[in-house]
């Protein structure tokens, strides 16, 4: 693996340049040392082999490539636990969204198991809810405590939010693809449902996030019909597939002219990222063959969008008939 870690260095030198001079520079030790390691007598570490990759603009899934073409890395978003991480978290994702909107080439790619994030940042009760069930689901403290959304309510720092609606409006600038199904809305009404009945969401907020949730999806299906994200300053188009073949992800891909990244949800709000470029090539691959199968709702018909739209709107119906009447319903 090493002898052709190497190799793939030395191409990217030019050819009246000293490798081993250079080795040995980048790695602050002298010249017989870097020569022994280029000539394989000693063993590069793991910290020198990152160091040499950085060097020569080597990604370091290359060191991996080298000894398998089945293993990649990835990197893992950092973990939330309180207010001041998930505050944290907004601001990184602006971070990394803010260069795409100068760019007309970059577009996002979303499977909605759920209803995407960037729905649920806007200055709504719903946003404040969300905040509460993610910081129950990961904050230890607050999934023991029977502190209640209402309570909750009047402790969220206006920093946070000030955050999640910047990160909201930077996402009206990227154009946008998205997967949804029947069952994308069914975690937020089952997250709604659920504290409800334990009591620690009231029956006055309860009914107002059914209105919230509600909009969100008029606010979808305008978009849907006008083929344009609402609130955009620089057109971003927005196109929405029904699919009903495969179940959703909440995988994002995201696509620019010169690179592709994709980000992996395995907690709540945690991700991996992978830059492969090859994996990523082989998850847009998976997307197209996925609209080939899917309907995109502009081109579908008004009936059947109709259809689409009024079946949530209905679910959101039953929930609220279920919230007033406090009568169990499914929503299956």
């Amino acid at each position: 693996m090493q002898k052709q870690f190497i190799q793939y260095l030395k191409e990217k030198l030019p050819e009246n340049a000293s490798f081993v001079d250079e080795v040995a520079s980048v790695l602050d030790i002298g010249y017989d040392a870097a020569y022994r390691r280029v000539n394989l007598k000693t063993n590069l570490s793991l910290e020198e082999s990152v160091k040499l990759a950085k060097h020569f603009k080597i990604s370091l899934n290359k060191l991996f490539e080298v000894g398998s073409q089945q293993t990649i890395l990835t990197e893992r978003s950092p973990q939330i636990i309180d207010t001041s991480h998930l505050e944290q978290y907004f601001t990184k994702s602006i971070e990394n969204l803010t260069p795409l909107t100068k760019l007309k080439s970059a577009s996002l790619i979303y499977s909605a198991k759920d209803i995407p994030l960037f729905y649920t940042l806007k200055d709504s009760y719903l946003t404040r809810y969300k905040i509460f069930v993610w910081l129950k689901i990961a904050n230890q403290e607050m999934t023991k405590n029977k502190i209640s959304f209402d309570d909750f309510i009047e402790t969220i720092p206006d920093s946070l939010l000030e955050k999640a609606f910047q990160l909201s409006d930077t996402y009206n600038f990227i154009s946008i693809t998205e997967f949804w199904n029947d069952n994308t809305i069914n975690g937020t009404i089952q997250q709604i449902l659920y504290f409800y009945e334990s009591q620690l969401l009231s029956k006055n907020l309860a009914l107002k996030l059914c209105d919230d949730l509600e909009e969100i999806i008029h606010h979808v299906e305008k978009q849907t019909i006008q083929q344009s994200i609402i609130n955009s300053k620089n057109n971003a188009a927005y196109k929405l597939y029904k699919s009903d073949l495969l179940t959703m992800s909440n995988i994002l891909l995201v696509k620019t002219s010169f690179k592709k990244v994709f980000f992996v949800p395995y907690t709540v709000l945690e991700y991996l990222k992978v830059e492969h470029q090859d994996t990523c090539n082989i998850m847009e691959d998976f997307f197209q063959k996925q609209m080939t199968n899917s309907k995109l709702l502009v081109h579908s018909g008004e009936k059947d969008r109709t259809l689409f739209f009024n079946k949530m709107l209905h679910k959101i119906n039953k929930l609220r008939s279920h919230i007033i009447i406090d009568e169990n319903h499914g929503f299956e």
